[in-house]
């Protein structure tokens, strides 16, 4: 196994170009997992701990006013979470959920994004915002890819042989976000199940994440629809008015139903989707009653 050790981003993307098959590694919380338990023995590693821009997060601002963190993909979660727990309160509250401090202090959101795991703790925040993954190759250069179109299966991404993740762009929230997850004991725990709402007042708008109940994370697209609507009949965002049960229960009816789990060793299928409703359920009171109150974004505990 050789080891590549670039020190700039263009000497990391002219090693990935020579060596499509490396496997990049930066805090190596998934990756080294996978190798000591000889799950996998790639050719090359291409360490990227020596790009120092990968671990930067900046914000950016487009004409129309609209401010985006642009996170570098080896930001680790520590800092994501004592950096931006308002501009990102849901991937801020889904950081404090991995695994241990130790982990926290090296794992990054582009690490998780490389892996893809279908129980990655990332992800549902991720899809709840609605962000963008910069990707980069030597040949054809960058593109961003919407996050509802970069998972394509179980522990694949959208990612060409050549390509590298650069950094995420993700909305600087503009209402409450909350992120809930599910596991078999309380620390250094895989996820179950996991659910991710963010509000969105200024497009009045409701996005969802769903983590480890399904082959990729996914969107609860019918909940939302169907959320959406019944705050836009009821002018909910005007007047500020409690969501009904009714509503909350059939939003976690539809959350449970786009689930399509497995039965594993962490949990059945039917137990996640039982969860999944009343994660939805929870997060979507929580979100909620943040925005009644006049919260900007719901805060990290």
């Amino acid at each position: 196994m050789d080891f590549l050790r670039p020190a700039s981003w263009e000497e990391a993307l002219a090693a990935k170009a020579a060596h499509p098959q490396a496997v990049p590694i930066a805090g190596g919380t998934d990756v080294m997992v996978e190798i000591n338990f000889d799950h996998r023995r790639p050719d090359h590693l291409l360490d990227l701990g020596r790009v120092g821009e990968l671990a930067e997060w900046t914000m950016d601002e487009s004409e129309g006013g609209e401010r985006t963190v642009r996170l570098g993909a080896s930001v680790p979660y520590t800092q994501i979470m004592a950096e931006l727990r308002g501009e990102l309160p849901g991937l801020a509250l889904a950081s404090h959920t991995v695994a241990s401090p130790q982990i926290r202090n090296r794992g990054s959101v582009g690490g998780n994004l490389g892996t893809a795991s279908p129980a990655g703790d990332a992800h549902p925040a991720l899809l709840a915002a609605g962000c963008e993954v910069e990707a980069e190759s030597r040949a054809r250069g960058s593109r961003r890819i919407p996050i509802d179109a970069f998972f394509t299966g179980v522990k694949r991404n959208a990612l060409k042989p050549d390509e590298l993740i650069r950094a995420v762009h993700i909305p600087q929230a503009d209402g409450p976000q909350q992120f809930s997850k599910v596991g078999t004991r309380n620390a250094m725990v895989i996820a179950v199940c996991a659910f991710s709402l963010a509000l969105h007042p200024e497009s009045r708008t409701v996005r969802t994440g769903i983590g480890s109940a399904a082959p990729t994370p996914i969107r609860a697209l019918a909940a939302e629809d169907f959320l959406n609507a019944a705050l836009e009949e009821g002018g909910c965002w005007d007047n500020g008015k409690a969501v009904a049960p009714s509503v909350a229960e059939e939003f976690a009816q539809l959350a449970s139903g786009a689930c399509d789990p497995i039965d594993d060793v962490r949990g059945s299928a039917a137990y996640r989707r039982h969860a999944v409703g009343v994660l939805a359920r929870r997060t979507l009171t929580w979100c909620w009653d943040a925005y009644r109150s006049g919260v900007r974004s719901a805060p990290c505990v």
